[in-house]
């Protein structure tokens, strides 16, 4: 196997992922400073085990919804899931949740000959609508500095609320509820211009950004090309399961515990259906983005299941690549091409994602 992944018990995070790339072993995830010290063990399980990625039901924080009470990122993210197979091919774990009772089977899979990570959360016996997502993030201290690209965009806008408060020492760059109509010219809070292309940068600030994709005849993409290592992580979803990805810049913005300024060069690359990261409510409730005809989330009935599925990968590229400036589909996977012209053809099951 070219991959191998693993995951913890409590909240179904995943990592350390090791990719095979040639001679080259990559790990393209974060783990937070804190993780297997003493000083976790005082955290909720989400912060306690925050590492690599995971899954939220319902996606971010916030007051509840009719009666419902979720911990950030939803039980998902903080609960003990029920490993039922294991191998290092295949992990599958169940959790069946309270706080909306329904059950969740969680599928994890390498496959033969690929650098590529294929994930599918199942939904059953829920009733009623959810925001959810993933939680990628790619460490930037390990790996260098990188280029960050997406799928055309429809939509882009910074948080509409403060992502951060000084007064309890935490810190944002950029223009709370500015839309963005190029990911190199963002709107900064002092009226500068951010590029949000490269990172890190702006240190010392935590942002957040959400964007929703063109209408693609596939899939849409998200990806990281890191120049110094030569290597691309990328992220593939189908537009009608996870509408929009958060970009949370975390490079130093947040001085109290447990992130005393020590969280840096970190970026997460969050594929979701949700409003931002503010929780059920303000996902099922109006909200400018829902009012432009972007799912902020998705109705779940007990009569059927749904599956939510996505890929993750790495590609190996030339020196002097370059960003990613399209990822299309070709014959038994993608073409990664950049501005340049330069193309890299890459082996993925694109059909998962259906």
């Amino acid at each position: 196997m070219k991959v191998a992944f693993q995951m913890t018990k409590t909240g179904g995070q995943i990592a350390p992922v090791k990719f095979q790339v040639g001679r080259r072993v990559i790990e393209p995830f974060h783990t937070a400073p804190w993780c297997d010290t003493p000083e976790a063990k005082g955290l909720i399980p989400l912060l306690r085990e925050l590492r690599g990625d995971f899954f939220c039901a319902p996606f971010g924080a916030g007051p509840g919804w009719r009666g419902e009470e979720h911990p950030p990122h939803g039980e998902p993210a903080n609960a003990d899931w029920d490993v039922t197979e294991a191998s290092p091919e295949r992990l599958v774990a169940v959790l069946r949740t309270r706080a909306r009772p329904g059950k969740i089977t969680k599928r994890i899979e390498a496959r033969a000959d690929e650098t590529n990570l294929y994930q599918s959360h199942v939904f059953e016996d829920y009733q009623g609508a959810m925001c959810f997502g993933h939680h990628a993030m790619l460490d930037f201290k390990r790996n260098g500095p990188g280029l960050v690209s997406t799928s055309k965009l429809r939509l882009a806008q910074v948080l509409p609320v403060p992502f951060e408060n000084p007064v309890q020492g935490g810190y944002s760059s950029l223009k709370p509820g500015a839309w963005i109509r190029r990911l190199d010219q963002v709107s900064m809070a002092d009226g500068g211009r951010a590029d949000l292309t490269r990172f890190p940068a702006r240190e010392g600030f935590e942002d957040l950004v959400m964007i929703h994709h063109k209408a693609a005849d596939d899939f849409a993409w998200a990806a990281v090309v890191f120049p110094e290592k030569n290597f691309a992580w990328f992220s593939l979803k189908n537009p009608a399961h996870l509408a929009s990805t958060v970009l949370w810049h975390s490079n130093g913005g947040r001085h109290y515990a447990p992130w005393n300024g020590r969280h840096r060069g970190v970026l997460g690359v969050e594929d979701v259906t949700a409003y931002f990261h503010l929780g059920l409510g303000a996902s099922l409730a109006p909200n400018p983005w829902r009012e432009k005809g972007v799912p902020t989330s998705l109705s779940f009935s007990r009569r059927s299941a749904t599956r939510i599925p996505y890929i993750m990968g790495v590609a190996a590229l030339p020196a002097g690549f370059g960003a990613v400036q399209t990822i299309t589909r070709i014959p038994g996977g993608v073409r990664l091409q950049s501005a340049s012209g330069r193309a890299v053809e890459h082996a993925v099951d694109t059909a998962f994602l259906c």
